[in-house]
């Protein structure tokens, strides 16, 4: 019985490997493809891959970075946003750097203060006084005079009536009075002279240089507001309040580089893919007044004609479009740009990376 048992279980062990080695035989229908992959559309098309970003007539989107460091008090936009040139984007805190502009403005007005002084010399009651002195002198002078006439006369007729003492006294306090008098006389010339011709000039300079030291400081100022360099469309702003940004831009947490605080784009429907053709296909690319491309939406069977725009005359070392790193790889590649007008059924963003191939117009598929 027993060895019925076991020949029965040996039985059913073969049965089952059996059926097991034919069932993992058996080649699993694969599923079908949620899109097709993209084919290409030319005949000796070259393969790039792209990046959609805004349009500009040259460049690429409008990066904007501080000219001042601070620390962002105020954030005035919202991303796809469209603005105009001039339009405030965020708020720095500006309060040393104002104070700093207050004083210059109080020196600026009191060199201008001490400028219009000098020039509104003399002053009337200056003047007065000064014209008071000379008249003071000259009728001291005339009494001195008066009393030497007496002196010299009762002298001549009498050399014992006066002492010659009184009558040198008499001669010398004549002599102070002239001197006096001269002195007052040029004392008046010169107040009402007015200011010094040089003093005015030197004042002159010393106002001119505050006066740009406040406007150099007041152009410094404005820089704590950040405002659009040109009409467009926020496409990023990459700091918030509290943020500390400097020229280089923001510290990203998880890139772990330097970012600019906003990134613009271009407020027209057109959009620009930049295509990075790898350096061994070059020679491939065909004559710009035949070349043709088309775009297809990864994920998609979505296809978009390109209009060609320009190319970047430089082979540069190839950075890795979905991670926006400094490391670079050992190929390099022509960036070339085509443009497009948004779909209106389809969304499509800058920074969305799509596959191009760049063809010859005769040779597109129908």
């Amino acid at each position: 019985m027993r060895n019925q048992i076991m020949i029965a279980v040996a039985i059913v062990g073969i049965i089952t490997g059996l059926a097991s080695a034919y069932l993992s035989g058996q080649q699993k229908k694969p599923q079908p493809p949620v899109f097709n992959p993209a084919p290409n559309p030319y005949a000796q098309g070259i393969y790039s891959n792209g990046i959609i970003e805004s349009y500009q007539p040259t460049g690429e989107n409008i990066n904007i970075y501080p000219e001042v460091a601070g620390v962002i008090i105020q954030i005035l936009v919202t991303e796809g946003q469209a603005v105009k040139q001039g339009t405030p984007l965020l708020k720095m805190d500006d309060s040393v750097q104002r104070a700093t502009v207050e004083q210059q403005r109080s020196q600026s007005e009191a060199a201008h203060a001490l400028l219009e002084e000098l020039k509104a010399q003399p002053r009337k009651e200056v003047l007065a006084v000064a014209k008071a002195q000379l008249d003071y002198a000259r009728a001291n002078l005339k009494t001195v005079e008066v009393q030497l006439e007496k002196l010299q006369n009762s002298y001549d007729a009498d050399p014992k009536s006066v002492s010659k003492d009184s009558l040198d006294n008499a001669i010398n306090a004549v002599k102070a009075a002239e001197a006096n008098l001269e002195v007052a006389l040029s004392n008046y010339n010169l107040t009402k002279a007015g200011a010094w011709k040089y003093d005015i000039q030197n004042q002159e300079r010393q106002y001119t240089a505050l006066s740009n030291t406040y406007m150099a400081g007041s152009a410094l100022l404005a820089k704590y507001v950040i405002r659009a360099p040109a009409d467009g469309v926020i496409l990023s702003v990459k700091a918030t309040v509290g943020s500390y940004i400097s020229s280089q831009g923001v510290y990203g947490t998880y890139t772990e580089d330097f970012n600019p605080i906003v990134v613009m784009g271009n407020p027209e429907n057109n959009l620009a893919v930049r295509c990075y053709v790898d350096e061994i296909l070059i020679h491939r690319i065909p004559d710009i007044s035949k070349i043709h491309a088309q775009m297809f939406i990864r994920g998609t069977n979505i296809r978009i004609p390109l209009e060609y725009v320009r190319l970047q005359p430089y082979v540069s070392p190839k950075i890795q479009l979905s991670n926006q790193r400094t490391e670079r790889v050992d190929v390099r590649v022509l960036p070339v740009l085509f443009r497009f007008e948004k779909p209106k059924d389809v969304q499509v963003y800058p920074g969305q990376l799509v596959d191009v191939y760049i063809g010859e117009k005769e040779d597109v598929s129908e």
